[in-house]
């Protein structure tokens, strides 16, 4: 076990094999520091998944660490900006062709120092106020379609928070590019074949089909689903979560625009459907839209036919792109020298953007974490893989909340998804603590979970969910700071329609920068 850590290996290129490589380089400097290397083999015949093109904020701060310009970011992988998660018919089935909608936001709800939310609570049978609007300008700014930036904000800054929807596979082409170029990342283009491991069952090193035999103190397994390393050579033991998160295939598709003056929405639309939910995400050249199910409550047939409705177009019109997802995590990801990230080491489903979120986090977390000699992996793996799992098991729960709060009943698969016995413990006893009293940041024991307070407040009470508040909460129901903050609100409307572009005007400004 004892040794230097110096040569690490990436197997695997797609976004998430080159997020981590450039995350490793980051840390470990190959370019200036003599002996360290950071090389990333990638499969020339292995086409990646490609269809990863929602983000979260995080992925700012990431872009702005790689030393990645965002102007060049925008023009080069179709960028437009995401502020919100718009949900539509999640709470009820659309009736007479009236459909319900919710926004879960990026920015943070206005509830300091007053929290509107029990006014909200008692007044929203009466008013029908969307949550969203009473605690935040950016709701409101996303169905005016505008962009969440002032001419005159730099580089990832914004009058609003905000992340992006990109083209996966153009994204992953700069990664590599810049990667390579700046960072000092080796790429080699082979295939493995074999795995080698010593006695200590350790991998020593990879055999290819045509650049011999790569050896490295460290390897990243990022060959997706089928999990080459972690699985098949150190024998993790995957967590299957397909009882709780029903759906289990995507159907994706691209939709060129037929008019290029068309209106990018600043933000993606999930919507819904008897068994599963569709994605619109608005690039600049395109649509991405997909379709994802549960092949236990719908024939792949006639998941076409839904998507093909959606769409307007016929099923005969359409040849969607089959994604099959292993839904879970693995267990242990980090076994002796082999760490998994990206699909390999998990992945729930693609509502709530946590591919690329989960992939992004967790490689700059093990990035962090690797250690200068192998005496001191123990521990680190072990706490990694105590961090990891928590963060998918929460994750899993958030994405569930989403399904579990639904009072559709127009099919099984829903009937199935709000079965009390799918959710875990921990949520529904959150959940039942939610029925009498608010949410609270201390309500969230785990420093490392992705969703929190206000993620959680946005879904509850974007879904109506009924928390019942006695007397101690009258002191909320205050007139002047409810009014005091509606003017608020409405001046910061106001503001937002007479300084901000549309989403697609600011896009071609950027565009247009040499």
């Amino acid at each position: 076990m004892n040794g230097e850590i110096k040569r690490v290996v990436v197997v695997g290129g797609g976004t998430a094999g080159w997020l981590a490589a450039c995350h490793l380089a980051k840390q470990l400097e190959p370019s200036t520091n003599r002996g360290i290397s950071v090389t990333l083999v990638d499969s020339p015949d292995i086409p990646t998944i490609g269809v990863g093109e929602g983000t979260v904020p995080v992925m700012r701060d990431t872009l702005k660490y790689f030393g990645i310009s965002e102007v060049e970011f925008i023009k080069r992988c179709d960028v437009t900006f995401k502020q919100s998660i718009k949900f539509v018919d999640w709470e009820v089935a659309p009736r007479d062709g009236h459909s319900t909608y919710y926004h879960h936001l990026f920015d943070f709800p206005n509830i300091r120092p007053f929290n509107p939310t029990p006014y909200w609570l008692s007044n929203n049978a009466i008013n029908k106020t969307h949550f969203a609007d009473l605690v935040s300008v950016q709701s409101h700014v996303c169905e005016l379609g505008l962009a969440p930036k002032l001419n005159r904000d730099g580089e990832f800054s914004g009058l609003f928070n905000y992340a992006y929807h990109l083209d996966a596979g153009k994204f992953t082409q700069m990664l590599s590019e810049h990667g390579t170029a700046e960072l000092g990342i080796s790429n080699i283009k082979a295939n493995v074949e074999r795995v080698h491991l010593n006695d200590d069952g350790e991998i020593m090193h990879l055999e290819t089909d045509s650049a011999g035999v790569i050896s490295g103190d460290m390897f990243v397994d990022c060959t997706g689903f089928k999990a080459m390393l972690i699985e098949k050579s150190m024998g993790a033991k995957f967590i299957d979560k397909s009882d709780v998160l029903l759906t289990d295939t995507a159907l994706a598709i691209q939709i060129p625009y037929e008019d290029e003056n068309t209106t990018i929405p600043p933000f993606t639309i999930s919507t819904a459907q008897k068994h599963g939910w569709i994605w619109d995400i608005g690039l600049t050249q395109r649509k991405g839209v997909g379709y994802v199910f549960s092949s236990a409550h719908q024939s792949e047939d006639q998941a076409v036919h839904t998507l093909a409705e959606y769409l307007g177009q016929s099923a005969a019109q359409i040849e969607p792109r089959k994604i099959s997802m292993k839904v879970g995590y693995q267990k242990q990801a980090w076994i002796k020298n082999c760490v998994a990230m990206g699909l390999s080491q998990g992945f729930v489903e693609p509502l709530e953007a946590t591919g690329l979120l989960m992939f992004d986090v967790t490689a700059r977390m093990f990035s962090e974490a690797l250690p200068d000699f192998k005496e001191d992996m123990p521990l680190r793996a072990k706490r990694f893989n105590e961090d990891i799992c928590q963060m998918w098991e929460s994750t899993s729960d958030f994405i569930k909340l989403h399904y579990y709060l639904s009072k559709r009943e127009d099919s099984q698969f829903w009937v199935d998804n709000r079965d009390p016995q799918s959710i875990s413990t921990e949520l529904a006893e959150k959940l039942q603590m939610w029925q009498r009293k608010l949410p609270s940041q201390f309500d969230f024991r785990h420093t490392v979970d992705s969703f929190r307070v206000s993620n959680y407040l946005y879904v509850l009470y974007g879904m109506n969910f009924n928390t019942e508040l006695n007397g101690r909460y009258d002191q909320y129901h205050n007139v002047e700071a409810i009014n005091k903050l509606r003017t608020e609100i409405e001046k910061g409307v106001k503001y937002c329609k007479s300084n901000l572009l549309s989403h697609r005007e600011y896009l071609e400004k950027v565009r247009k920068l040499s």
